[in-house]
């Protein structure tokens, strides 16, 4: 039986953006630019992953603090923490303060620096603080925190791979999937996981529906805000840099949805 497009596509996100056993068949702009279309939908069952590990825990007794580690940790494992990686070596270039050439150089390095260190401390924290609150609400605003931000996540690489957005390498993912998705299209993405955020968000209430839905719009905010001072001193993206977009992005939507 032939491939569809849509399986290419879903087979591009699955196999690039999650360590589940799916063979990318094709490696070119067309399969690149549906499975970037197709990310939040690999952010779907990531953030569905994270949400079980934590009711689980709470199901058998856990805490809300803990409950919420194995939440973290989760979209960590599924990702062999290429995200955070990515996001510890572009703090790494950024904080360096040298030249375009000499921090992309630092950040292909496989070694992380105090930046990176640093950053990682912080974002973990956050993450795991933010889930804690989330969870300490109710069983269902942990569950629906961490499929949201799983979601915002991958939808912040969806607008990261928009078209006028440069690679800063010729080579590697990131020039792969820089600037294939019309932006037309990104912004069709977009609205839908906006949406479908904000259903998500109706289960704890109406309040939940504009937490939600603030949520996507502060995760698109943060990681636009450094996609932009990436692309300023780096000339482009690189796998890293979309790796940071997407942690940040995620981080961001934990701190909203931890608010009541």
């Amino acid at each position: 039986m032939s491939r569809t497009p849509l399986d290419d596509s879903l087979r591009f996100a699955f196999g690039t953006l999650t360590v589940l056993p799916v063979a990318v068949t094709r490696w070119d702009r067309d399969a690149a630019r549906g499975g970037m279309l197709c990310a939040p939908v690999a952010g779907l069952v990531v953030g569905l992953g994270a949400a079980a590990a934590g009711v689980l825990l709470l199901a058998l007794g856990a805490g809300p603090l803990t409950a919420a580690v194995a939440t973290a940790a989760v979209p960590a494992a599924l990702t062999r923490g290429l995200h955070l990686d990515g996001l510890a070596d572009t703090a790494d270039g950024l904080g360096s303060g040298k030249a375009a050439e000499d921090a992309l150089r630092i950040m292909k390095q496989s070694d992380i620096g105090p930046f990176g260190v640093i950053t990682l401390v912080f974002v973990l924290f956050a993450q795991v603080a933010a889930l804690a609150q989330a969870y300490d609400g109710s069983w269902t605003r942990g569950a629906c925190a961490a499929v949201v931000s799983a979601v915002a996540a991958r939808l912040a690489l969806t607008l990261a791979a928009r078209r006028g957005v440069p690679p800063a390498r010729p080579e590697g993912l990131g020039a792969a999937v820089a600037g294939v998705v019309p932006v037309g299209n990104a912004l069709v993405v977009a609205v839908l996981v906006l949406a479908a955020a904000a259903g998500a968000g109706a289960l704890s209430g109406p309040y939940g529906v504009v937490r939600g839905a603030v949520a996507v719009l502060a995760a698109c905010a943060a990681a636009e805000l450094l996609l932009r001072r990436c692309v300023r001193r780096f000339g482009g993206v690189t796998g890293d840099v979309f790796g940071g977009v997407a942690e940040t992005a995620a981080t961001a939507a934990l701190v909203v949805l931890s608010l009541h």
